[in-house]
């Protein structure tokens, strides 16, 4: 069968090389080239060797000029489930230097030899199950689901902290499934996960506090829609993602996210303050990281109506703002210096 199992949108990686992933944009033939091909768009904008055209024929419209590529099915791998990923990640690395001098003595010629010692029972425990482990990290391994709710659950029961940094999950449904299967998990990292920028139906995760989605390429309607299963988030990271405009659904303000203190907004392109003032009635926001943007202006929005959106109760804009980070952007003009005063609970900003 043409692509070998692979579908069209599927995120992969080069077989052996994690680090090197891309999305999958053709399966079929290739004129002059026998059997089955996959065209694969690889991140970043590079790394490829044409644009998604081949002696003159249009496959596919890849990103960038030289950033598509042909490959046979078996040079791509479509990744690993998230427990599978775990127990490579922790079943060597996880243990202390005592631990593993207990599994080893060295012969005469200094080779390592497995020994049975008083102690190697522990190391067994430890890797039979990651009942302790709080924190984990899978960076670049290749995982492209949850996997099994049940066999995950059962591996990490107490996990806490998760970074899935540059891998290739994409569907919003995977990330759903794993929050639901560790109630105990706080702090989500997608950093460098190409996510979808929708989903059809999500639960709701009281659990998670921290969602990192740095260079995830999300859209801001996905965020108005993601508020809904991340009702409690505290901490809420969208660095590099091209968000310069914020759209929402309804009136002028983003509403609910009523619990999220900081909002990072770190190099996102953004030039038009006014964008900005739509997050003003965030009634729990204290820090907003501007850094690395193109702002000329900052005016505060004293003329806003007092309520809001907020109904009845009478608040100012940005009303618990304690640090505004405005470094690397293109603020000049001695009004916008001036209007930082004017932020009612402002205690920290940087404007240069």
């Amino acid at each position: 069968a043409a692509g070998a199992g692979f579908r069209l949108g599927q995120r992969v990686h080069a077989a052996g090389d994690p680090r090197r992933s891309g999305t999958v944009r053709y399966l079929g033939p290739v004129d002059g080239h026998g059997g089955d091909w996959v065209g694969v768009d690889w991140d970043g904008g590079a790394g490829g060797r044409h644009d998604g055209s081949l002696a003159g024929r249009r496959y596919f419209a890849a990103a960038g000029e030289r950033s598509a590529s042909f490959a046979r099915p078996s040079a791509l791998s479509a990744g690993i489930a998230l427990p599978d990923a775990l127990r490579l990640r922790y079943r060597v690395d996880d243990f202390t230097k005592e631990e593993q001098d207990e599994m080893y003595v060295f012969s005469t010629s200094q080779k390592r030899v497995s020994v049975e010692l008083v102690g190697t029972n522990k190391v067994r425990d430890k890797l039979k199950n990651f009942d302790e482990l709080s924190c984990a990290s899978v960076s670049f391994m290749g995982v492209s689901s949850a996997g099994s709710p049940e066999e995950l659950q059962g591996l990490v029961p107490n996990l806490r902290q998760l970074d899935l940094t540059g891998n290739l999950i994409s569907q919003w449904q995977d990330i759903f499934s794993l929050c639901q299967a560790l109630p105990s998990l706080e702090v989500l990292d997608l950093t460098n996960n190409t996510m979808e920028n929708d989903f059809v139906e999500s639960p709701l995760l009281k659990n998670i506090r921290v969602l990192v989605l740095n260079n995830c390429g999300v859209t801001w309607e996905l965020i108005e829609k993601l508020k809904v299963p991340f009702a409690c988030l505290t901490d809420l990271h969208l660095i590099w993602n091209k968000l310069n405009i914020i759209t929402t659904p309804a009136g002028n303000f983003v509403q609910g996210f009523d619990t999220l203190r900081l909002l990072n907004l770190e190099d996102n392109h953004i030039v038009s303050w006014d964008e900005m003032v739509k997050l003003s009635y965030l009634r729990s926001l204290e820090q907003l990281h501007l850094n690395k943007n193109k702002i000329k202006h900052v005016r505060y929005p004293s003329n806003l109506p007092s309520s809001g959106s907020l109904g009845d109760v009478a608040v100012p804009a940005f009303e618990k703002l304690q640090v505004l980070l405005l470094g690397s952007n293109e603020i000049e003009d001695f009004p916008s210096v001036d209007s930082l005063n004017l932020f009612p609970s402002l205690m920290t900003d940087t404007a240069n």
